[in-house]
């Protein structure tokens, strides 16, 4: 059962609509749906909303926080809130971008490396474990390690954009499975791939006017 659900980013206005935002993104798309206001918790470092959970037969409150302490400091806002409220790192879920991803691509995972991700980072260095959820967020890779710092902190193409917030989107519709502690089916929703379009028939041949179709050729002795 997830009770802390986490989205990484960079505060202030000059980052909002950079990549390394991704994870504030979808934070504020669950919020809109549960029907939530995040506000800053100065115990936090960080925009918090206390949510009932949408679910029946399933008690306590969900989480949902931003930490405002830039990425590279991500972790000492998520274990003040998750030490408070005895939250597991297995009942923990954050949503960052992910560079090995491209846009419009998603992979929900469980534990693993930081993989050089800064705020990842943080986290399991403050939480003491690496156990919690991901949910990566492709936003594509410059092509150059050199050039990751500055790729992350611009803006997406309008059209990666849109590939992204596709994706915030499709993976809130697993937000049930996902507070439920339903992992495997959550998974299983996150990556579903949409169904192939099937190609149109080809036209039937039209018998020219004043003519009638050729009759089917016949074996003869």
């Amino acid at each position: 059962m997830i009770r802390l659900l986490v989205g990484l980013g960079n505060p202030g206005p000059e980052y909002d609509d950079t990549r390394h935002n991704a994870g504030f993104w979808w934070i504020d798309h669950v919020a809109r749906k549960l029907g939530s206001t995040l506000s800053y918790d100065r115990g936090y470092h960080g925009l918090v909303a206390r949510v009932n959970r949408p679910l029946p037969g399933i008690e306590g409150p969900v989480w949902l926080l931003e930490p405002q302490t830039y990425m590279n400091l991500s972790g000492k806002s998520v274990a003040a809130l998750a030490r408070f409220y005895k939250v597991a790192p297995e009942e923990i879920l954050v949503a960052h971008d992910e560079l090995d991803l491209l846009p419009g691509q998603m992979k929900l995972k469980q534990g693993g490396s930081h993989a050089g991700h800064n705020g990842l980072r943080d986290m399991i260095a403050q939480l003491g474990s690496a156990a919690f959820w991901r949910l990566r967020l492709g936003i594509g890779h410059p092509g150059h390690k050199a050039e990751v710092v500055n790729y992350v902190l611009k803006k997406p193409s309008p059209t990666d954009r849109a590939a992204i917030d596709d994706c915030v989107t499709k993976s809130t519709e697993a937000l049930d499975l996902l507070l439920a502690g339903e992992m495997e089916r959550a998974m299983m929703k996150v990556h579903a791939k949409p169904p192939r379009p099937k190609p149109p028939k080809p036209p039937r041949p039209v018998a020219a006017a004043g003519t009638s179709p050729a009759p089917p050729p016949t074996d003869t002795p």
